[in-house]
């Protein structure tokens, strides 16, 4: 219970029914985390990411049985997740945005409620809501892709996001 699930993925290689979770766990930046780590101690984003390989596992699960499968629309699920790289080291980010584009390639729709411009520059529309925080904030400030909202003028994340995206040589 002391090994970290990287360490637990590799252990259980040879295992597919243990394998196959830990293997998710790794792809969405949990493979720091130790087998026996209590979840009162996980972060928000931790117990986020959690529960998104827990629904990629159960639909892995489904896929194997062929009645269900046929019966399930491809891409009928919705994932809405609130700042999911919390905490997170970039290349832990860079894992999660992975597995975020494989759900949506899968045809399942992701929300991201998220303030880290590396995860806005991925999305395929942004809603941009502003201008401040509270009672100050809320309303529609910019929609579209992020080429479409770096351009515009009154949103407070244009500036920050058009660097990302230059950076990124879009």
């Amino acid at each position: 219970m002391e090994m970290t699930i990287e360490e637990a993925a590799e252990f259980f290689s040879a295992y597919p029914k243990i394998a196959r979770p830990l293997s998710l766990l790794v792809e969405t930046g949990l493979g720091y985390l130790k087998l026996g780590q209590p979840s009162p101690t996980l972060s928000g984003g931790e117990a986020q990411r959690l529960k998104l390989v827990t629904q990629l596992k159960r639909g892995v699960g489904r896929a194997t049985n062929e009645r269900i499968r046929k019966m399930r629309k491809p891409g009928s699920m919705l994932y809405l997740l609130e700042e999911p790289t919390i905490g997170l080291h970039m290349a832990d980010v860079d894992l999660l945005l992975k597995v975020l584009h494989r759900l949506v390639d899968e045809g399942n729709t992701v929300i991201v409620i998220e303030h880290n411009l590396s995860v806005i520059a991925e999305a395929d529309y942004i809603v941009d809501l502003g201008p401040e925080a509270g009672a100050a904030g809320g309303r529609v400030v910019a929609l579209g892709t992020p080429e479409q909202v770096a351009k515009n003028k009154t949103s407070r994340t244009a500036p920050f996001l058009r660097k990302v995206l230059n950076r990124a040589g879009t």
